[in-house]
């Protein structure tokens, strides 16, 4: 079993984009438990949800960008709703670091800084 951590600034943007999409903390359980807790589970099954983000990673920890999340607020998207989750797993241990999530039409990319930060 996964233990999620969120970081303060991830907490206030999740708090942000909930107001504006009504479904993201019921869709956001949702992706933990079917493409997080699967792909890192024993069977790795790959659901092709996120990606490894280059240069960010080192032996212990590996930073990913979430390309597909599905949103119900956001109708007739699927999983290409434009919601961006960026997490750090700890490759010792089964931990996963919320760092970021912004909508894509407000946020072209991810805050390297913060990502580097938590690495550190």
């Amino acid at each position: 079993m996964m233990i999620y951590k969120n970081l303060d600034e991830f907490n206030k943007e999740f708090k942000k984009l909930s107001k504006r999409f009504i479904t993201l903390e019921e869709d956001f359980k949702t992706f933990k438990k079917y493409a997080l807790e699967t792909f890192f589970s024993d069977t790795k099954l790959d659901t092709g949800s996120f990606v490894k983000i280059e240069g960010l990673c080192n032996e212990q920890y590996t930073s990913y960008k979430v390309l597909k999340f599905a949103c119900k607020a956001l109708k007739n998207r699927g999983n290409k709703s434009g919601i961006r989750i960026i997490f750090i797993k700890d490759n010792n241990s089964d931990l996963i670091t919320f760092v970021e999530i912004y909508f894509k039409g407000d946020k072209e990319n991810e805050d390297r800084n913060r990502v580097k930060e938590v690495i550190r």
